[in-house]
């Protein structure tokens, strides 16, 4: 292809699904883990904002994170399930780009939720006394808006700079959702300076949360060690370890798909990462979170008490 053509893929076959050997069971099996993730998190939502006792500040956070679980999925699984029952697996290039920036301002706001999760666990076991003052409502609404900002307007550059590439030879993607390092090895650009840009992404949206996370449990840690109370030590781990699965799946799954180069892309296991990512911790979040949280399951039975026939 000359280079007069080099721009002129404006649509994309996203094949991933078509490749796979047993396409119709992978795709079943996403659509059951979006059903649970919905109902969960849905349910969740309702108990958080019905129920008084769940009007704290580790509940509006973990609201915080449902709305982006759901929010992941409905930016990726309608698209993928039209495309894989109308056999038309095709995407436009903007919306190629609207995917990966919702994809990843989602992704990032999730970080970062996680990371002021663990702070809230911090303050609420290590500093009790101060909780009410350091976990105020302006200060977690003063949050939310920094997560939201930050991880949008740190996304925002990526997007522009993947809308701007020229793509030439091959239009198509080995995924099931447009991915920007697949994107890199369609372009016939030097992309050097965007894989630096991602990197620095990387720094600011993966490794300064994960740094408040590991610095705040630390400090648990120690302070749970030193309790005299068995029972409150439990239930402070408990607490702890609930939030530590989600984190280490999703973290664990973000660093694999987005700090190789990209010249070690590989499309099968980038699927698998994104499962990994989108799926997968919002189908186990609420469950995590609710079954180890003695005010969640309350508020759940206090809800199906009103709702069931009175005899």
């Amino acid at each position: 292809m000359g280079n007069e053509n080099a721009t002129s893929w404006t649509e994309f076959l996203l094949v991933g699904l078509v490749h796979l050997r047993t396409p119709n069971i992978f795709f079943g099996a996403i659509l059951l883990m979006v059903f649970v993730a919905l109902l969960g998190n849905g349910l969740l939502l309702i108990l958080i904002q019905r129920d008084s006792s769940l009007h704290a500040p580790m509940y509006f956070f973990l609201s915080q994170l449902a709305c982006i679980d759901v929010g992941q999925i409905l930016v990726i699984v309608p698209k993928m399930s039209a495309n894989f029952l109308a056999h038309r697996n095709t995407i436009s290039l903007g919306g190629c780009v609207a995917q990966i920036f919702l994809t990843l301002t989602g992704g990032g706001a999730e970080c970062l939720v996680l990371a002021a999760m663990s702070y809230d666990r911090y303050v609420a076991i290590c500093r009790p006394l101060q909780y009410p003052i350091l976990m105020r409502r302006t200060t977690c609404l003063t949050m939310t808006a920094g997560i939201w900002s930050l991880s949008s307007l740190s996304i925002m550059p990526i997007a522009i700079f993947v809308q701007s590439l020229p793509y030439c030879g091959s239009n198509v993607i080995e995924h099931y959702v447009c991915d920007f390092p697949a994107l890199l090895k369609l372009s016939c650009a030097d992309t050097s300076a965007f894989e630096k840009l991602v990197y620095f992404d990387d720094v600011v949206i993966l490794l300064l949360p994960i740094s408040v996370i590991v610095a705040s449990y630390i400090t648990i840690l120690v302070q749970v060690l030193g309790m005299r109370s068995v029972k409150g030590r439990h239930k402070a781990l408990g607490t702890c370890v609930s939030h530590l699965c989600v984190v280490g799946l999703f973290y664990g799954a973000a660093a694999l798909t987005y700090t190789v180069p990209v010249s070690f892309y590989s499309a099968q296991r980038a699927m698998i990462y994104s499962v990994c990512t989108t799926i997968i911790p919002p189908m186990l979040n609420p469950f995590i979170y609710s079954l180890r949280n003695r005010d969640v399951l309350a508020a759940l039975r206090k809800l199906f008490l009103k709702r069931a026939p009175h005899k």
